[in-house]
């Protein structure tokens, strides 16, 4: 082995390699060859020279794969940080793994220290074994699916099959160190692809103590420690190559080139996604999640097809709208005049000024809005059900079906294994194992129980506080804008006061959402870190219960008041309800005569279309940001002087947390577009428009703006996959009682059908409106300033509630026509609920949650990996007797040749 010795700032040893060497090389690397003279630092101009492209992947010598980057810096007080580094690195190469560093002087910063490492073939199967990775045995011979009829019509939204499926199918079994002739390893380098190299590169970083032998100090282990005390300040795998160009190198598979290529850019969004791809380059984890977006947008179109017909046929029947129409008519709406809506501030006003917002409610009020709700309870379930199919298909294709049964014990947290000092047996296992006591684990469970409640207590404060803002600000708005009568100004004709405070009292909802969602995801993460979850599966569902338990509260309380408490409880002129009784002089609100959906259909589309506004600013402007301050260069750097590595260092680190924000987006919206779509049709359509987006901006974010993942493994979406249940059935409860007690379309069916003449809506608006004596009115309900020419037209006023007149016997009190609509309304919400949830059961019955092929080739599979182990452990067996009567042992080179030859037989 020849060495070439150059002098930079610092004097430094390069190894070179003649042809000749790499072959000895390469087997020691085979082998798990790794000692300290192997750590190289960067040499001087001749190197440079050498290796002229530093826009790789490999060490110096060309052939050892750069598995992980961990970089450093030096500062003043780096003393104990440097004997952490010395005693970690030195742990890491006792494990096997080969390092090399790359010295300050050749960073773009002058700064950062760049530590490589490799992970040679015998660390590779040691640790394959140990997580049990799954690895081909024999290609695939069952075939795929036959093509379907008319599939032309797809090949524009098709991928090239090289993208869609860049490796064959193969049949897989977990690795076994001691049957390595067992699986097809026709290439040492390239049998474990970049994904689990880093994966198991990451396992032994999480695991590496960095305390001297005999040191009682057992928490100073991983590399998450040594991050978080500044030890190193990363640590991540490297990308393949630019996102813009391929990797010069041969060797390099350029994955993320073509990822951008043909899926991160905006004009790919009508192509499919490469899944197979995306779980390749960035693991299963990663994979699963864009399978489950983009079927959710699939599924959406639909639902924004049924929305856009549904208002549709609310604008077509705009003209046929006869309550609408009587409440403009001068000559009926003209003289109805209405009771004060607030005390004091608010005067008498004429019906026909809510003319507008009468023909705005009939847009989303309409007849179609109960067919669309009923349509959308069944459309959830069908969501759900071909979601597990989809799912199954994919558990089985990336060999994820005994994944979690065989993985639960291997995903144990470090933290948990650090901060857990007592042991106990496992009775599964026969190891030691640590284990929390109970004592301690039911005081941090009530401890954050106690926290998780004290925020919502916060949050249902917060809506408190705006209610009280809703009724205390109305009077204002009804003081600002005129009545109609008066000569008004041009805005008042297009903006009430009950448009005017929910417009603002959403808005203002929505910045106390964003606010509080600062503070508690913070607040989540420490007390899920408190609780010190086993395994990172219960680790995630912990949290991802904590947020979303949160974010439903903080997101949908606003549109449960609107649409089931605003108007319910107001009381009648004489004695109106107060919300903190009648000192606090804040009346409860009332519904315009045309509904109070139009309200919730308003505060539905500034919240959810503000937050998904939010979000994807978030997603695609904030990430610009940061890689520009962070002094990006990105295409106008050469190669031979902006290394792989300092490219990768300055993106955005991928945290665990990252898929669960993104997750937690998508459901918060999953529950905006069912719980309460009944009051918006077009809440699908937004989310498809948005979801469309938000793929390409993620694929984005992946692919130019993160440092590549550690590839982690999921079978399924966890925890997500009940709340999406969860929230299923709830939503069928929440449109039955908006159709039922928000929406008017009962009490326009019970009109029309029972009091209606020649079953016609004519005189509904009169019918729907009970009278009020003036002169009965307290002083505190009257007006300030009182138009008296309303006087010499009427005694009365009317207010939306079903009582009898003045002079009534039951005077004020509820006519049997409000008995009749409350029983219509229960009526329909049981019917409602009973029909959506039977057809629910039933197709989620009918629609098998695996695919009859996925089981059939899963058995397939099942039968001949078992019938091949048999015939592999026979033909060793007779291999091994026959060596024994030989009077010479075989060789190893023989043995295993022989070996080959029979399984070839075999198969």
């Amino acid at each position: 082995m020849r060495r070439v010795t150059g002098k930079a700032k610092d004097e430094t040893l390069i190894e070179l390699q003649s042809a000749t060497d790499l072959e000895t090389t390469d087997e020691n690397n085979g082998n798990g060859v790794s000692s300290l003279s192997e750590r190289t630092l960067p040499g001087n101009t001749e190197t440079e020279k050498l290796q002229p492209n530093k826009d790789t992947v490999f060490f110096r010598d060309g052939l050892r794969r750069i598995d992980f980057v961990l970089s450093y810096v030096d500062d003043k007080d780096g003393e104990k940080k440097q004997e952490r580094r010395r005693e970690f690195e030195a742990n890491l190469e006792k494990t096997g793994l080969e390092l090399e560093t790359e010295d300050k002087s050749y960073s773009k910063d002058q700064k950062t220290y760049f530590l490589k490492i490799h992970a040679p073939w015998e660390v590779l199967t040691t640790y394959a074994d140990v997580l049990k990775v799954k690895v081909p045995f024999k290609e695939s011979d069952i075939p795929h699916a036959q093509e379907v009829p008319l599939e032309w019509l797809s090949h524009p939204f098709r991928l090239p099959d090289y993208i869609m499926h860049p490796q064959p199918d193969y049949f897989t079994y977990p690795f076994d160190k001691n049957k390595t002739d067992f699986f097809l390893i026709n290439d040492k380098d390239s049998f474990f692809p970049p994904s689990t190299r880093n994966r198991i590169v990451f396992y032994l970083l999480a695991r590496c103590p960095y305390f001297k032998e005999g040191c009682k100090e057992k928490d100073k282990t991983g590399i998450k420690r040594l991050i978080s005390n500044g030890t190193y300040t990363a640590a991540f795998p490297l990308h393949d190559c630019r996102y813009w160009k391929r990797a010069r190198d041969a060797k390099c598979e350029s994955e993320r080139f073509n990822l951008y290529s043909h899926w991160a850019r905006f004009l790919c969004f009508y192509k499919e996604q490469p899944l197979n791809l995306i779980r390749k380059y960035y693991g299963e984890k990663i994979g699963i999640y864009f399978a489950w977006l983009g079927f959710y947008t699939e599924m959406l179109f639909v639902a924004a097809v049924m929305g856009v017909i549904c208002f549709t046929y609310g604008v077509l029947s705009y003209d046929d709208n006869q309550s609408s129409k009587e409440i403009c008519d001068a000559s009926i709406g003209g003289s109805i005049l209405m009771c004060p809506l607030c005390d004091k501030k608010c005067p008498f006003w004429k019906l026909n000024s809510t003319c507008l917002s009468s023909w705005q409610s009939h847009l989303f009020d309409n007849e179609g809005t109960v067919f669309f709700a009923i349509f959308m309870g069944i459309w959830v379930t069908l969501f759900l059900e071909f979601w597990k199919r989809r799912q199954a298909r994919l558990e089985y294709e990336w060999d994820l079906v005994d994944f979690e049964e065989e993985q639960q014990q291997l995903q144990m947290r470090p933290e948990f294994e650090i901060r857990c000092t007592n042991r106990r047996l496992n009775k599964i296992t026969q190891e030691m194992e640590p284990y929390l006591p109970i004592t301690s684990k039911c005081a941090r469970f009530c401890l954050s129980t106690a926290t998780v409640i004290f925020w919502i207590s916060l949050i249902v404060a917060c809506i408190i506080g705006v209610i009280a803002y809703r009724l205390a600000v109305y009077a204002a708005f009804a003081s600002i804008i005129k009545d109609p009568m008066r000569k008004i100004q041009v805005v008042g004709r297009f903006i009430t006061p009950q448009l005017a405070t929910s417009v603002t009292a959403s808005c203002i909802n929505f910045v106390i959402i964003m606010i509080l969602n600062f503070f508690y995801e913070r607040v989540a993460i420490w007390i899920t870190d408190m609780e010190i979850p086993k395994t990172h599966l219960e680790y995630e569902n912990r949290l991802t219960m904590k947020m979303f338990m949160f974010q439903f509260v903080n997101y949908y309380s606003s549109c449960f008041y609107v649409a089931f408490f605003k108007g319910k409880f107001v009381g009648y002129p004489g004695d109106y309800s107060y919300m903190f009784g009648k000192w606090s002089n804040l009346r409860n609100e009332e519904c315009d005569p045309g509904g109070c959906l139009i309200e919730l259909t308003t505060q539905l589309v500034i919240v959810m279309a503000g937050k998904q506004l939010w979000g994807n600013i978030q997603e695609a402007l904030l990430p610009l940001m940061r890689n520009w301050w962070s002094g990006r260069k990105g295409r106008h750097h050469p190669e031979n002087h902006y290394s792989r590595w300092e490219q990768d260092h300055v993106l955005l680190n991928f945290t665990q947390l990252g898929l669960f924000y993104e997750y937690l987006e998508m459901v918060v919206q999953f529950g905006f577009i069912t719980l309460f779509v009944a009051s918006f049709p077009l809440a699908p359509l937004l989310a498809l428009f948005n979801n469309i987006l938000e793929i390409r901006v993620d694929a984005w974010k992946f692919t130019t703006q993160f440092r590549r993942p550690v590839a982690s493994k999921a079978r399924n979406i966890g925890a997500w996959q009940e709340i999406l249940n969860a929230v299923a059935i709830l939503s069928v409860v929440t449109n039955a009682f908006i159709m039922a007690f928000t929406s008017d379309m009962i009490p326009r069916m019970v009109y029309l059908y029972a009091y209606g003449k020649n079953v016609s809506m004519m005189g509904y608006v009169n019918n729907s409106l009970s009278i009020y004596n003036i002169s009965q009115i307290p002083d505190r309900n009257m007006p300030e300033e009182l138009d008296y020419s309303f006087e010499n037209l009427t005694s009365t006023c009317r207010y939306r509630d079903y009582r009898y007149p003045p002079g009534h016997d039951k005077e004020y009190t509820h006519t049997m026509q409000f008995w009749h609509i409350l029983a219509a309304k229960m009526a329909f919400i049981i019917t409602m609920e009973h029909v959506v949830f039977v057809v629910k059961f039933f197709v989620a019955w009918m629609i098998p949650d695996v695919p009859s092929d996925v089981k059939a080739r899963f058995k397939r599979e099942r039968y001949l990996i078992q019938e091949y182990l048999h015939n592999y452990e026979v033909e060793r067996l007779k291999i091994q007797l026959s060596a024994s009567f030989n009077t010479a042992p075989l060789s190893d080179t023989s043995l295993i040749s022989d070996t080959h030859e029979v399984l070839s037989e075999c198969l």
